[in-house]
C-alpha cells in the first residue's frame, strides 16, 4: 500500500494492528504505531482502541495506558479496550479503578464494560466491588443480558458466594456452555465435587460439553479426591466426546493421582502426554511429592521446572521443604546456595481481608497495622483457648535453624491468622470472615483455623492460590484433602 503511495487512514490501521495483536508481533506493532503518529491518527478513538488492544495482547500494558492517556475525547469502546488491557494482563485493581473513573465521567457503561469489570472483581476476590457492579448493571437495565449474568455467576462463585452464584445461574434465560462452565468450575473451586458432577450430568442432557467443561469436572474430581471418577471422565472425554486432552486436563489428572499417593502413575502419565508438559503439570507433581515426601520424583520435577521457569523461587522452596522433611539438610543447604547465587527470593506470604469497604493486608509476623497490639492480643487469647481444646502447633512448615519455641511463634503469626484476628476484633460476633491469601495455606494454619472456627463460632473462608476452604464448627469443606 505504501509502495503505491497511498496513506493509511483510521480504517486501515485498526486492521493492521489487529494482525499484529494476533501474531503477538510487538516490534511490527511499534513500527505501525510510528506510522500512526506520523500520519496524525494517534488521537483517533478507533485507531487508539486498536493500539491499546495490540499492546495489551503483547503484554505491554504501560504502552497501552500511554496511548489511552493521549486521547482526550474517549468513547466507550476506548474505555473498554483499556479495561480489557488491565484485566487480561493480571491488573484487576487497575481495571476496577479505571471502571470507577469511567462511570464518574458520566459515560454509560456497555455490556462489555460490565463483563470486564465483573471479571476483574472475580479475579481479585473483591466481593463488595462485585456487588456494586451487580447493582450498577441492574440500574443500567442489563438484568436481561445473559453475558452479564454469566459474569456475575463466575464472580460470586470466585468470591466465595457459591449459593448466590447458583441462584443467578438458575435465573439465566438461556444457559449457554460458558454459563454451565462457570457454575461447574465454581463448584470445583469450593471443593463441592458432588454438586459439580451432578450439574455436569444435567448439562449433558441439554448442551454439549467442551474442553473447558472437562477442566472443571476433572478439577472437581481432583479437589474432591475422586480418583476413579476422574479417570472415568478423562477417558470418556477422549473416547465419547472426541476431545484431545490439553495441558490443563493433564494437570488435573497429575494433581489427582499425586494427591492420591499414585506418584509413579502421575509421572508415567506425564511421560505419555501428547502435548508438551508445562510448569503447571510439573508443579502439580512437585506439590504431590511434598505431600508424600517423595525426594526422587521431587528432584526430577524441580529439574524440569528450572528449565521452564528458572526464576520462580517457590519451586526451589518446595523441594527444600521436601529435603527438610526427609532430614536431608545437605540438600536444603545446596538449594539455599543455588537460590542465593541466582539472586532468587522466596515469595512473601500476604493475606488480606475487607472490612467496612477497606482492604487490610498482612504479612507474616506483621506489626505495621495500627491495631497491631490488639491483633496480637486477640491471637494470644484465642491461642490459649485453642491449646485448652487440644491444639498443638506443628512447626514442620518452618525450616529455619531456630529453637522450637521460636518456630511455634513464627507459625502462629502467619499472615492468614493475623487477618483472622483482625476480623474477629473488627466485626460483630457471628460475622463470616473472608480471607484471601496469595500462597497456599500451610498445614498447621489449616488445623488452627478449624479450631478457631469452632471456638469463636464463626464461619471462616480462606481463598488461597489453589482453592477455597470453608471452615465451620471445626470442620473444613475440603475434608483435609487439598
Amino acid at each position: 500500500m505504501f509502495d503505491y503511495g497511498l496513506v493509511p487512514d483510521n480504517f486501515t490501521f485498526p486492521f493492521v494492528l489487529k494482525a499484529c495483536a494476533a501474531l503477538s508481533a510487538i516490534e511490527h506493532g511499534r513500527e505501525i504505531h510510528e506510522h500512526v503518529v506520523q500520519t496524525g491518527w494517534e488521537k483517533d478513538v478507533f485507531v487508539g482502541a486498536a493500539l491499546i488492544d495490540m499492546y495489551a495482547k503483547c503484554g505491554c500494558v504501560g504502552s497501552a495506558r500511554e496511548v489511552f492517556d493521549k486521547i482526550l475525547v474517549r468513547d466507550a469502546v476506548l474505555w473498554n479496550s483499556m479495561l480489557a488491557a488491565y484485566s487480561q494482563n493480571g491488573h484487576p485493581d487497575a481495571c476496577l479503578s479505571l471502571c470507577s473513573e469511567m462511570v464518574l465521567t458520566g459515560l454509560r457503561p456497555t455490556e462489555a464494560t460490565l463483563v470486564t469489570a465483573i471479571s476483574a472483581s472475580a479475579d481479585n476476590a473483591a466481593l463488595p466491588q462485585g456487588r456494586e457492579l451487580h447493582g450498577l448493571s441492574w440500574r443500567q437495565e442489563f438484568e436481561s443480558h445473559d453475558k452479564v449474568k454469566t459474569a456475575l455467576v463466575d464472580m460470586y462463585a470466585k468470591c466465595g458466594s457459591v449459593r448466590v452464584a447458583r441462584n443467578l445461574f438458575e435465573r439465566l434465560g438461556v444457559k449457554r456452555v460458558v454459563s454451565w462452565n462457570a457454575m461447574i468450575t465454581g463448584y470445583a473451586m469450593h471443593g463441592h465435587a458432588t454438586e459439580a458432577l451432578d450439574l455436569f450430568e444435567e448439562m449433558n442432557r441439554v448442551a454439549k460439553p467442551d474442553h473447558i467443561t472437562f477442566v472443571g469436572v476433572l478439577s472437581a474430581c481432583s479437589h474432591g479426591g475422586l480418583l476413579e471418577e476422574g479417570w472415568m471422565f478423562f477417558e470418556t472425554m477422549i473416547r465419547d466426546y472426541k476431545i484431545d486432552p490439553t495441558v490443563q486436563h493433564y494437570t488435573c489428572m497429575v494433581d489427582l493421582l499425586g494427591h492420591s499417593g499414585r506418584l509413579d502413575e502421575a509421572y508415567n502419565l506425564i511421560m505419555q502426554m501428547k502435548v508438551v508438559p508445562d510448569s503447571g503439570v510439573w508443579g502439580a507433581l512437585l506439590n504431590s511429592c511434598k505431600i508424600h515426601g517423595n525426594v526422587e520424583l521431587g528432584e526430577i520435577a524441580l529439574e524440569r521446572l528450572i528449565e521452564l521457569e528458572p526464576d520462580d523461587a517457590g519451586n526451589y522452596v518446595i523441594l527444600s521443604n521436601i529435603y527438610a522433611q526427609a532430614g536431608k539438610w545437605e540438600g536444603v543447604a545446596k538449594l539455599r546456595k543455588l537460590m542465593t547465587d541466582r539472586r532468587l527470593k522466596k515469595s512473601i506470604a500476604c493475606s488480606w481481608i475487607e472490612v467496612k469497604n477497606k482492604v487490610h493486608a498482612f504479612l507474616s509476623g506483621d506489626t505495621s497495622h495500627p491495631l497491631s497490639d490488639e491483633i496480637y492480643a486477640e491471637l494470644e487469647r484465642v491461642g490459649g483457648l485453642m491449646k485448652e481444646a487440644g491444639y498443638s502447633p506443628s512447626t514442620g512448615s518452618v525450616f529455619h535453624d531456630v529453637e522450637d519455641d521460636e518456630k511455634a511463634n513464627m507459625v502462629c503469626s502467619h499472615s492468614e491468622r493475623l487477618a483472622i484476628a483482625f476480623g474477629l476484633i473488627s466485626t460483630p460476633p457471628g460475622t463470616r470472615l473472608l480471607i484471601t491469601k496469595n500462597l497456599r495455606i500451610c498445614e498447621d494454619c489449616h488445623v488452627a483455623i478449624k479450631f478457631i472456627s469452632k471456638i469463636t463460632e464463626r464461619e471462616i473462608t480462606i481463598r488461597d492460590v489453589n482453592r477455597y476452604h470453608h471452615f465451620k464448627d471445626g470442620v473444613c469443606s475440603c475434608g483435609d484433602y487439598w
